[in-house]
């Protein structure tokens, strides 16, 4: 079939199997220009392998560490008639790639918030790796179900404590307006840091211990964004903001957990990028078309595989790593240097309908997240007729 981009509102509805595996290609290509990690992980679990941070960071994991790896995701495979998900076509890829060069890499597709995907991971590292030495969890869901009780917790995104209204753009109809966000109300509070909090985190790091499957020394580290002045209502002031509280409190109880085995648990800040999560936050399309402008005049611009370089480079594996006065792995240094905020700061008021492809990076931002999904690669014939049912090993 011959496959366009299908983009309703911040979600596109399918992908392009050869564009995704060029565009896994490149960010190999990118880690393998950097040179070997020195004292890197050889034994690595992803949890959320398939997309963005996790991806990039399961490829500086191999091909930047020499590592073997197993992932979890949760991706749609192909059919005679749809596409599959960018995710399953970018696993797919990597396993193609990651075998080529030697390396032994699976990828379970299922429910990784479910006890039974657990056991089968930890199945499968006694099986083939016998230890993982770090274990990386890079999850975003908008729902979890908790395997102890059945019941399904849906996160929300809104403000605590009183209502936010900010300048807001819509990547539909490029209308920007004032939105306004209520307060949410405590159940609402209690359900995203369940969604989206540590309590998982903890419990996947509590099984493994338990099934003597992680190394002596072994690190583990959850991926988070917090942001600045700009972001700071929509993130750190609000429901997000309580469950990355709450994911500071299990890095602290996971570390006192691994103290036998000289482990260590940190979260790690990451630079805003463009995915399809940041995508559905309000004020985030337009600050990261901002923030990108910004930081690509100042050559500073990062994408998700030059964080996850960094993350391992400068502070995973690093004698004196980037923390802050909370524990947490910083990479997001560059975005938030004060002159960076502040000439975003200047510049937020300044954007309307008429200038907005003159202030911001907008144009920058669209094709980033066409490109999640195999779309605008250079290189690809997006004219040529392709076979959807591509073939992947997961389990």
């Amino acid at each position: 079939m011959i496959i366009k981009p299908k983009v309703r509102g911040f979600i596109c509805t399918n992908a392009h199997p050869q564009g995704c595996a060029t565009h896994v290609q490149n960010q190999i290509d990118y880690i393998k220009g950097q040179g070997t990690i020195a004292t890197s992980a050889k034994k690595v679990l992803i949890i959320g392998c398939s997309t963005g941070y996790g991806l990039a960071s399961r490829i500086a994991a191999t091909f930047g560490g020499g590592a073997d790896t197993l992932g979890v995701c949760f991706e749609r495979p192909p059919t005679e008639r749809k596409t599959a998900s960018a995710g399953y076509y970018n696993s797919a890829a990597f396993e193609v790639a990651a075998r080529d060069a030697g390396f032994y890499c699976e990828t379970i597709n299922g429910d990784a918030f479910a006890d039974a995907c657990k056991d089968q991971v930890i199945s499968m590292i006694k099986e083939k790796m016998q230890q993982v030495d770090l274990v990386i969890y890079s999850l975003a869901s908008p729902r979890r179900t908790d395997p102890k009780t059945g019941i399904t917790y849906n996160s929300t995104l809104k403000p605590v404590g009183k209502s936010y209204t900010a300048k807001n753009l819509n990547t539909d109809s490029l209308k920007i307006s004032e939105l306004t966000l209520d307060p949410a109300n405590d159940e609402e509070i209690a359900n995203t840091v369940k969604v989206m909090g540590g309590e998982d985190w903890e419990l996947w790091m509590e099984a493994l211990s338990e099934a003597d499957v992680l190394s002596q020394g072994c690190k583990t580290v959850a991926y988070t964004y917090l942001g600045e002045k700009l972001t700071w209502p929509i993130y750190g002031h609000a429901t997000i903001g309580k469950a990355k509280e709450d994911l500071d409190r299990a890095a602290t109880a996971i570390t006192a957990s691994l103290a036998n085995k000289g482990g260590q648990a940190n979260v790690a800040v990451l630079k805003a990028v463009v995915t399809q999560a940041s995508s559905a936050i309000p004020i985030m399309p337009l600050y990261i078309s901002l923030m990108a402008k910004v930081m690509k005049e100042e050559g500073s611009h990062e994408d998700c595989i030059e964080q996850a370089y960094r993350l391992f480079t400068e502070c995973l594996y690093h004698g004196e790593p980037r923390l802050d006065k909370d524990n947490r792995f910083r990479v997001d240094n560059l975005e938030l240097r004060p002159e960076t905020q502040a000439k975003i700061e200047a510049l937020w008021p300044q954007v309307s309908e008429e200038n907005l492809f003159e202030l911001t990076d907008f144009k920058g931002y669209s094709e980033n997240f066409l490109r999640l999904f195999g779309f605008g690669i250079d290189g690809v014939d997006y004219d040529a007729d392709v076979d959807p049912m591509v073939v992947a090993d997961f389990k």
